[in-house]
């Protein structure tokens, strides 16, 4: 029974009132415990923090012997204190003493209590610390006390997660919410990042706990509700929508909209007295916190789902935006996100952007291309990172091993800081030899072009010394603007790029879109498998109005310039004729209305789907040039999706048959005599550079970052040694086994540095 104070509506006003005052943070929790013991006629009220070392510290007490706040510990699981914090559920019981995990502690004097009343303080499913009652009576606490002390609890989790509680602990120790974290990953955009962390779909902060009308409260989250549940419908009901098994996760989404018991804890919780966002937060916090310490996988991923409809929930009840506004971006951001499409990370301002960390994403996703072009340290599959970290939160991105460090210590901070002292002084080295003409020790001269798609990219090409551009992604314009293009802006960028090379060759690749690189301003086509399906050329010879626009716009930007366009995802000769067959037509144009033309145009095509080998013999005649895109390729030689991190390392491109396969792609350019470029990634990785010399290419492009240490590798390569090793290699290796590490000892013995 509460008190004449009021019940918890006047209790949570008056606690919030002693959260603002300007006093130390042990003063604002004595007051809290004061104040709660009051309220709930209780002669006991204690509150037990979690530390970082799994112990919960009883930092504030009204009632118990007050000396033994920040003596008296407990590990988890421990008493019943213990007991609440690794159930994360409440514990009432009318005679404490007589409960099997009853933990006796002569410091606090608690032996004459004998009821005893305790709740877990919860932020985003995990325990921060424990709330408790007690009374020297045997009692029966009732359901209103419990759900009230619950909803006290939330409040005290707020002051917690905002580390003012820090200070109060045992100096030394850590709470467990503020304690340093090492995580790990798989390094998906070399470099290393220190800042601060941005959540890329922010929270929603509830800063209302307390509802002023509970009617209105009620009929608040019924509308949002009904809201959620109409924009699932229509996602799912939606045309563009085909069968198949991203359906049936769709329908099973729909279904939890309509979960009758999560419904049922919603609105208990608001008749409880909480406004609607808290009843969201409350219910979604319990949820977590039950489903958290569950190991099956099918709950761990209704985990995700109900996050996921929560946070859908509060986003209608508050009208806040989905994504963080990049407006408000701080210097030195690190974005943490479950996912991230391509299109997303480009909006983010990359003079303030230092790292990308992803709980999904693998190496050869899209939006790692995108942070290695943008030069930004990135790391994917980084396993519920976005539980453990809060905006604001430091943290360090080490790219090269995968490392995560969230919160860091002082002396980890400074060994990173030295350490990217050191990678910046490594690069100014590699700058020193950028005018040294890349050639081998036996005097092969070696290509090495730079793959950009933003005209900020160029200046790079000065800053390395690249040869070329040998892909600049005209895609990025797209994905950039708010609607298409027109053609007038796509010629500006175009001749723009152009010009600022002075002179050097360039290859504009055209619009590669579809697959996870959508427009925001077209309509998404849902696909079984969208890496096989309807994507770049595509797109591009379905839709000619769209392509001749941008080879118009190529064309008027060329005028007088040499000129090199390739087609992407060519499967068939007839489709690079059909794609011809729009440039000549362009160009017709052009004559009829006495425009200038390029001086020299050159049309190649990217061999990246596997079809097209065996059609070199017919397709070489009729390009100027080709382009090995190595990242599709490769998976679609192995046939395993590069976006999917349970199989995108499962096959090592350092393999007999992936070489086999790029040597005779080369063979073939070179007995057409037709000039052949690598532009995927593994060109611009030192080891695989080194082979792909080995078999053949002499012209490799890569991000501005790689230009330096392929060309060191290139200047110490002896490759009348290294052809002979590598054909050796390859003609003896069985099946699909790595051939990497008798690569790198052969670097080693020749002191080539990988």
């Amino acid at each position: 029974m509460f008190g004449a104070l009021g019940g918890p509506r006047l209790l949570l006003r008056r606690l919030r009132e002693v959260m603002v005052e300007p006093i130390s943070p042990q003063a604002r929790l004595d007051k809290i415990v004061v104040h709660i013991a009051a309220n709930m006629v209780a002669e006991v009220c204690s509150v037990y923090v979690l530390r970082a070392d799994g112990r919960l510290e009883l930092s504030a007490t009204e009632g118990l012997n007050r000396e033994a706040v920040h003596l008296t510990t407990m590990r988890t699981g421990e008493g019943l204190v213990g007991l609440i914090a690794e159930t994360a559920e409440p514990l009432a019981l009318s005679d404490a003493q007589r409960h099997p995990a009853f933990s006796y502690r002569p410091e606090t004097g608690e032996e004459i209590y004998s009821s005893f009343l305790g709740v877990p303080i919860l932020r985003g499913g995990n325990t921060l610390g424990v709330l408790v009652v007690q009374n020297r009576a045997h009692r029966t606490y009732s359901e209103e006390e419990v759900e009230a002390l619950q909803t006290t609890a939330m409040l005290l989790a707020e002051m917690i997660a905002s580390g003012e509680v820090q200070s109060v602990v045992v100096p030394g120790s850590y709470i467990a919410l503020r304690r340093p974290l090492a995580l790990s990953g798989t390094p998906i955009a070399d470099g290393v990042g220190l800042g601060h962390v941005v959540l890329h779909e922010p929270r929603i902060v509830v800063k209302q706990l307390v509802a002023e009308d509970i009617k209105r409260e009620t009929e608040r989250l019924d509308t949002a509700i009904e809201a959620m549940r109409q924009s699932i419908d229509r996602l799912i009901d939606s045309r563009v929508m085909g069968p198949g098994e991203h359906r049936e996760v769709l329908e099973t989404f729909r279904m939890f909209a309509h979960d009758r018991g999560w419904l049922r804890r919603l609105r208990e919780a608001v008749t409880s007295g909480l406004t609607a966002e808290a009843a969201v937060e409350r219910v979604q916090n319990d949820a977590r916190a039950k489903l958290q310490r569950r190991t099956e996988p099918y709950l761990r991923e209704r985990l995700h789902d109900l996050d996921d409809l929560a946070n859908r929930l509060l986003h209608q009840l508050t009208g806040q935006s989905y994504v963080t506004s990049h407006e408000d971006l701080p210097a030195n951001a690190i974005v943490v996100a479950r996912t991230m499409g391509p299109a997303a990370l480009l909006e983010y301002d990359r003079t303030k952007l230092r790292g990308l960390v992803l709980e999904d994403g693998s190496a050869g996703s899209h939006v790692a291309i995108v942070a290695r072009a943008l030069g930004i340290a990135a790391i994917g599959g980084v396993s519920n990172i976005i539980d453990f970290v809060e905006p604001g939160d430091a943290i360090i991105v080490d790219a090269t091993t995968g490392d995560v460090h969230v919160r860091p210590p002082h002396d980890v901070e400074r060994a990173y800081a030295e350490k990217a002292r050191m990678r910046a002084r490594r690069q100014e080295q590699y700058r020193k030899f950028r005018d040294v003409p890349t050639v081998t020790r036996d005097g092969t001269r070696i290509d090495l072009g730079m793959n950009a798609g933003l005209l900020v990219d160029l200046q790079h090409v000065e800053e390395t010394g690249a040869s070329s551009i040998g892909l600049f992604r005209t895609e990025f314009q797209f994905m950039l603007a708010e609607r298409f293009p027109r053609m007038r802006e796509q010629e500006a960028l175009y001749r723009a790029a152009l010009e600022q090379i002075s002179g050097k060759p360039i290859t504009f690749r055209t619009l590669d879109i579809g697959s996870d690189k959508h427009l925001p301003y077209m309509t998404k086509i849902d696909e079984e498998n969208p890496a096989l399906g309807w994507r770049a050329i595509r797109i591009g010879l379905d839709r000619p109005g769209l392509l001749r626009m941008q080879l118009r716009g190529l064309l008027h930007a060329g005028a007088g310039h040499r000129l090199r366009i390739m087609f992407p995802m060519i499967a068939t000769v007839e489709e690079f004729e059909q794609a011809k067959a729009l440039v000549e037509r362009e160009i017709a144009h052009l004559r009829r209305h006495g425009r200038a033309l390029p001086h020299h145009l050159e049309l190649g095509v990217m061999v990246e789907v596997p079809s097209l080998l065996w059609q070199l013999d017919e397709i070489c005649p009729r390009v100027d040039f080709l382009s090995v895109g190595s990242n599709d390729l490769v998976q679609y030689l192995y046939a395993a999706d590069r976006e999917n991190k349970r199989i995108s390392d499962r096959y090592d491109v350092l393999s007999a048959p992936i070489l086999r396969a790029l040597k005779f792609i080369v063979d073939k350019a070179q007995a057409a005599r037709k000039p052949v470029t690598l532009c995927g990634e593994i060109g611009g990785r030192p080891l695989e550079a080194m082979a792909l010399l080995a078999i053949g290419f002499r012209s490799l492009s890569m991000s501005a970052a790689s230009i330096g240490p392929v060309k060191a590798m290139v200047l110490a390569t002896d490759l009348a040694r290294l052809e002979p090793f590598v054909a050796e290699l390859i003609a003896e290796s069985h099946g699909s086994s790595s051939l990497r590490e008798k690569l790198r000892r052969f670097a080693e013995e020749h002191t080539i540095p990988v």
